[in-house]
């Protein structure tokens, strides 16, 4: 047949390959269970191609560095680099243009990690591969193998390609890495429903997933890009990762303040030279010195400098950056989207549940760690005085090949998870498996076949007893079972009793395991499948099985939803297991759920309204994921996204923030991501979130303490102008001024801590403007004091006592200055006092910087080379007694004025002034 139009088609649509039985599978795939011929093969993979993920297209390197200019801070820095070198001082235009290189390289940087995801999904397909070819079983390179080979799978081996499986042997798959399931599947050549979710097609094996155990045949139906992995590729290469609110606040700033600045300039160089008939060479500098005061050119080096230390108090707390300004996102982020496995739970199986005949116990504890308790009525009891109990943690130990050992301080599990938890839950119990096992020898074992759905094994003790130990599928044990253990003995089996218990048990989305004894004669020491489905065992108890949420994780929900933080579960595991942990995490309103094939139908409308509504969603697939964050960014939020496998990747790109795992993450999902845990915690993002305010908090005070003094510096050269007199600060003097101010006080503001309250308070609109509201009004009302005080000191000195230009010029400057120095410690709390509390002297940074802009306004002052350099000249106590009460004012009336905008915007939302 001619497959040349669907021979790579995708696992929906036309060809729903799990839908299909073996036989017409090959059938469309042109095969046979014999495989294909060398001659086949090699015209097939020159038709189709090789078994691999296109690299994608890179820009060149000068483009790519080129392009990071083109930003309009990055203009606005460049003209205040023209601008100083038109006036001649070249050591100020060689450090704004050191600063315009230093963030170019940090972007340049940055930007060539992020095709890195695509290369680590590559490096996941299988190296080589065991294919069907002449009729012999040949080991190829697995980027030759072609549509229509039969591949071999046993375990240990990395899944190839898709395959429709042809015969399964006890064969499971660990497919965490594309669906979040948290066990291994089960898998079968049966054919399964054409809707069925990823997770559900237990007759595919999937490029990329790991054979835990079993073995298998099937026949490739998809390679490279049309493999689920691959259109996860496909689908990354196509997601465009999203700018930072603060980069798209910071450009829309950027545009207004460079119109500002240029229709200022412009206007005061006309006035003065048309109006006031200033000389064209003095109004040029006039206007240049007004546009360099005006730019905040330490700006965007304060904010990577906010953002490089909030990088390292993340890293501190387990938390790693891989991109800056993501460290900012975070503190603006309304919306956690989290995958469930590994992630909001330690992907480690635990049991939960055990119930007897007599009594249902709860386990408690986490993961691999033997330590917790068994209760009963809420009440803890010691499993040792439980007889029923203590058989069947005694089974389930014994018939059982996981271990469970502490290695360097861990506890870590070897062999399937389901195993792993009744060992721990026997630890628990104060069973020791070493002693067990040399009380009551293993002689013979019937290793778990998916045919049979059980595992049994037979023990001898050293008294001449012997048993079968019996667990498996609830409902295959129950079919083998004729009696009950209770406390008093062997009882009758009520079996609508105990399906009515498994649906209790599975309503809490536990996994079910069913566990039987029975006595066999001493001297028999072989044990058969005959021996088994014969009957007649006694059932010990139901155990119930989840990956439950981590403690901290709980903790961190309730924390972020204090911050006002949805938190979001999205996971690809069953329904009625994400339900469960949904409630026990505390999400949503009784942990609504959603399937991810109940998303397949709805627009994007009715998506963005389930996605706003609903906390959990199970059952999601890679689009379900993508489509989601989507959705929540339609509605105005800001999304982070976390995740551990390739399946979260597209999601971890398109998100606003990716956090991936960095413990149990694949590479891919960490290529992906802006941020890595480094210690799988989702707690450790609830510290993020407050890093990522407290930098934003930093960087709009560096905001509020540059843009009022570059406005006060303006404006007195622009009444200057405007009234005809001489400048009060020459072009100079305004570069010295900035110099030492955003080298000193602003730069301290990056350093300052994390105000109070900062995680009790709501996630800023991230479409509120850099400048609005409050900072609207702070700007000029600062920026007039500092007016006030520069300018009128300067008019008092050179009108009403007579001084000469640079005595009124030097005091001018320092006035200038002190008013900042002072209006610097009010930036300690935006909107609170500073006083009480001793809040003032917590910002050991503020201090430091103070200390270390007198000494250079000393040297401005005393030094003679800077009384050349500057135009300055000495002054004496007076006048510092003079400058000294100006700065105290201001930091007076700030103060004042923090109170009255507490009581005004207390009146409007109706709360006590100190909750603003």
């Amino acid at each position: 047949m001619d497959d040349s139009q669907d021979v790579q088609a995708p696992q929906s649509g036309p060809t729903a390959w799990h839908a299909l039985d073996p036989d017409a599978a090959l059938r469309e795939r042109d095969s046979s269970r014999e495989g294909l011929s060398s001659d086949v093969a090699r015209e097939r993979l020159e038709r189709y191609g090789k078994n691999q993920l296109r690299p994608p297209e890179q820009a060149g390197l000068v483009r790519r560095f080129f392009r990071h200019f083109h930003n309009i801070l990055i203009y606005i820095l460049l003209a205040a680099a023209a601008g100083t070198a038109l006036l001649g001082h070249w050591v100020d235009t060689g450090v704004i243009l050191a600063v315009v290189l230093i963030n170019t390289l940090i972007g340049f940087v940055q930007e060539g990690k992020a095709e890195k995801a695509l290369d680590a999904i590559r490096k996941m397909l299988s190296p080589r591969a065991l294919a069907l070819r002449d009729g012999h079983r040949r080991e190829v390179p697995a980027e030759e193998l072609v549509p229509g080979d039969v591949v071999y799978l046993q375990a240990g081996d990395r899944v190839p390609a898709d395959l429709r499986l042809l015969e399964a042997k006890n064969l499971r798959i660990e497919e965490a890495v594309l669906t979040g399931e948290s066990v291994a599947v089960d898998k079968t050549p049966d054919a399964t429903e054409r809707e069925a979710d990823l997770g559900d097609r237990t007759c595919m094996a999937f490029s990329g997933t790991l054979v835990a155990f079993g073995r298998g045949h099937g026949v490739v139906v998809a390679t490279g890009e049309f493999t689920e992995i691959g259109r996860i590729s496909s689908m990354l290469g196509e997601v465009e990762s999203l700018q930072t609110p603060l980069v798209r606040q910071m450009e829309q700033f950027g545009r207004w303040l460079a119109a500002v600045v240029v229709v200022i300039s412009a206007a005061t160089f006309a006035f003065g030279y048309w109006v006031r008939s200033y000389p064209l060479d003095e109004m040029f500098l006039a206007a240049a010195s007004l546009a360099v005061s005006s730019i905040p050119e330490g700006l965007p080096a304060i904010m990577t400098i906010a953002l490089a230390i909030g990088v390292q108090k993340m890293a501190r707390r387990n938390a790693i950056i891989r991109r800056l300004p993501a460290v900012e996102t975070l503190g603006s982020v309304s919306a956690i989207c989290s995958d469930k496995t590994g992630t909001l739970t330690r992907n480690e199986m635990t049991v939960q549940t055990v119930c007897t005949a007599d009594a249902e116990y709860q386990v408690s504890g986490v993961g691999y760690v033997p330590q917790g308790c068994f209760s009963l009525d809420q009440q803890e009891v010691e499993a040792d005085e439980q007889p029923v109990l203590q058989e069947v943690l005694r089974a389930g130990l014994l018939c059982n090949d996981a271990q469970v050992f502490e290695r360097e301080g861990e506890w870590v599990m070897e062999g399937d998870p389901t195993e792993g938890a009744l060992v721990v839950a026997a630890r628990k119990g104060g069973l020791d498996p070493h002693l067990e096992s040399e009380r009551l020898p293993r002689t013979d074992v019937i290793p778990f076949e998916s045919d049979h759905r059980y595992m049994a094994t037979l023990h001898h003790d050293h008294e001449g007893h012997a048993w079968i130990y019996l667990k498996g599928a609830p409902e295959r044990v129950l079919e083998l079972c004729d009696r009950i253990r209770t406390r008093k003995g062997i009882g009758d089996l009520d079996r609508d009793a105990w399906y009515q218990a498994m649906e209790g048990i599975a309503a809490r989305g536990q996994r079910l395991l069913a566990i039987a004894t029975r006595h066999v004669e001493p001297g028999q020491r072989e044990l058969h499948f005959e021996h088994v489905d014969e009957g007649g065992f006694a059932l010990l108890a139901l155990v119930g099985i989840i990956d439950p949420p981590r403690d901290e994780a709980i903790q961190a929900v309730a924390e972020c939803r204090e911050a006002g933080i949805r938190v979001k579960m999205i996971t690809g595991d069953h329904l009625a297991t994400a339900r469960a942990i949904g409630e026990q995490l505390g999400l949503g309103h009784d942990a609504e759920a959603h399937a991810g094939h109940e998303l397949d139908d709805v627009d994007d409308d009715r998506l963005a309204q389930m996605a706003e509504a609903t906390d959990v969603f199970a059952r999601t697939s890679p689009e379900h994921k993508l489509r989601l964050v989507r959705a929540l960014q339609g509605r105005g939020r800001i999304v982070a996204m976390t995740g551990d496998g390739v399946n979260d990747a597209p999601a971890l790109k398109r998100a606003d923030v990716g956090v991936a795992m960095g413990g149990k993450g694949t590479e891919a999902a960490k290529e992906a991501s802006e941020m890595v845990l480094a210690d799988d915690n989702f707690a450790s993002i609830a510290h993020a979130v407050e890093e990522g305010r407290t930098v934003y908090d930093n960087i709009r005070k560096a905001i509020l303490h540059m843009l009022p003094t570059n406005a006060g510096q303006s404006l007195t050269i622009m009444m200057a102008i405007l009234m005809g007199l001489a400048l009060p600060l020459t072009p100079v003097q305004v570069l010295w001024v900035n110099m030492v101010t955003s080298v000193t006080l602003a730069m301290a503001l990056a350093f300052e801590r994390a105000e109070p309250g900062v995680m009790q308070r709501p996630p800023r609109d991230p479409d509120t403007p850099l400048l609005s509201g409050f900072l609207l009004w702070r700007i000029p009302f600062v920026a007039i004091l500092l007016w006030l005080g520069t300018f009128g000191h300067f008019v008092y000195m050179e009108t009403v006592l007579g001084v000469d230009e640079e005595l009124a010029r030097t005091i001018a400057i320092n006035t200038l200055v002190a008013g900042q120095a002072f209006y610097l410690l009010n930036l300690r709390l935006i909107h609170q006092p500073v006083l009480p509390g001793l809040e003032l002297l917590r910002s050991h940074s503020m201090w430091i910087a103070i200390g270390v802009l007198v000494l250079l306004q000393l040297a401005f002052t005393y030094v003679p080379v800077m009384h050349a350099l500057f135009g300055t000249t000495t002054i004496d106590l007076a006048d510092w007694l003079r400058i000294l009460a100006f700065g105290l004012a201001v930091f007076v009336i700030v103060e004042l004025e923090k109170l009255v905008v507490r009581q005004v915007l207390a009146r409007r939302r109706g709360i006590a002034p100190t909750a603003v």
